[in-house]
């Protein structure tokens, strides 16, 4: 999640749109008083060593709402999402603390959107490879919200791009994360859009928590549905002026999600070089998620859903697949694109293929009809390869 994670970047999915749902009782100062505006670094402090004390069965939960509207010159109706977002640590073993990622609707059920209907699980370190901190932007007032039966000290940051056709972002943090480690402290957030974007809105606002037993022990889960973190894939890219083999790593340190992608390096472990990946705010990364959703509707995509049947096979794995051709006259010459997609994202061959990578083509690529009606690639991209780098395991 999203996330720079997906063929969108995250800061155009959550600037295109946003809703709303009721939010925290709060009493509001004019301004924040010094030791208030200060009290950023050392609540990133504080959730930075929270995460050296995670146990088993720390968990938050959130209420979500999605909606976007019809595009501004499209027609269309409107679509809606909303349901609970659960973060909760399934094990511990340090420095790692694995976290499990579930959306679900209001009885607790999963989602029928086959983008969020699946548990996803990520390893955080409770240590970091350099230090890492995306300062919060906007004007800043504190507040003492009531929210999850509890009155928090908190910060509330507003950032209003409208005027210059941007969205309306609004984050509250508690100043003391406490047993929010997991997302930085969050307590509400929202991004409503404006100006030409695609109109809507999201909403996250805590809903409960829960802390861990001391002593709780819990055996490391399989990584067979990772969110990113943790996992790798590998696709091999054959597009001017690129030719080659890419990998993208993905890893989570303190509540940041790292990801790079570059050529493979034979010469180094799988993944082992975060030091130029841009931290992102998990809880950013995951209000993505439902908003994406959204913009993606139903799976497989619908110019794919009538393609031909058959099987995308990558390592010896079989993965049911859906290609679907298309012929267009590019400047006198004629071209057919292919693209593949898993018929089934979550289907048992994908195993261990991080989120980002099940929801992009599984292969593309373009031929030009030369004489007799012959065709020549031109190039394209295919997945190769994926797994997991914790442990040495590729």
């Amino acid at each position: 999640m999203p996330m720079r994670h997906s063929s969108l970047p995250i800061a155009a999915l959550l600037g295109a749109a946003l809703s709303f749902l009721p939010g925290c009782e709060s009493t509001k100062s004019s301004s924040p008083s010094p030791s208030d505006t200060q009290a950023q670094e050392p609540a990133s402090m504080q959730a930075a060593d929270a995460w050296k004390r995670a146990r088993v069965g720390d968990r938050v939960t959130y209420s979500f709402s999605a909606t976007q509207g019809p595009e501004p010159r499209g027609g269309g109706t409107a679509r809606t999402l909303g349901g609970q977002l659960t973060l909760e640590v399934v094990a511990v073993q340090q420095p790692w603390v694995w976290v499990r990622l579930a959306f679900t609707d209001e009885a607790g059920k999963p989602l029928a959107h086959p983008r969020l209907a699946q548990e996803l699980l990520f390893p955080v370190s409770a240590d970091t490879t350099r230090p890492l901190d995306v300062p919060r932007q906007g004007e800043t007032t504190a507040e003492k919200p009531t929210t999850a039966g509890r009155t928090w000290e908190a910060l509330r940051y507003v950032s209003d791009q409208r005027p210059v056709d941007g969205p309306l972002r609004t984050r509250v943090y508690a100043n003391e994360p406490g047993p929010l480690y997991l997302t930085h402290g969050l307590l509400d957030a929202s991004t409503e859009s404006a100006g030409f974007r695609t109109p809507g809105g999201f909403k996250l606002t805590l809903r409960e928590f829960r802390e861990g037993s001391a002593g709780a022990n819990a055996p490391v889960p399989a990584l067979e549905r990772p969110l990113g973190p943790g996992a790798y894939y590998d696709r091999r890219v054959d597009v001017e002026p690129s030719h080659g083999v890419q990998r993208v790593c993905f890893a989570a340190e303190r509540g940041y999600i790292l990801r790079t992608e570059g050529p493979i390096d034979t010469s180094t472990a799988p993944c082992s070089d975060f030091s130029q990946a841009e931290p992102e705010p998990l809880e950013e990364m995951l209000m993505s998620l439902p908003w994406e959703a959204l913009s993606s509707g139903d799976w497989p995509p619908a110019s794919a859903a009538s393609g031909t049947r058959g099987t995308f096979t990558a390592e010896g794995r079989n993965v049911p697949a859906l290609t679907e051709q298309r012929t267009e006259n590019v400047e006198g010459t004629q071209r057919v694109f292919s693209e593949a997609y898993a018929a089934e994202p979550w289907a048992p061959a994908l195993a261990g293929l991080p989120y980002e990578a099940r929801f992009q083509p599984l292969a593309s690529g373009t031929e030009r009809v030369v004489a007799g009606g012959k065709r020549e690639p031109e190039g394209g991209t295919r997945l190769v390869r994926w797994g997991s780098w914790l442990g040495g395991q590729k």
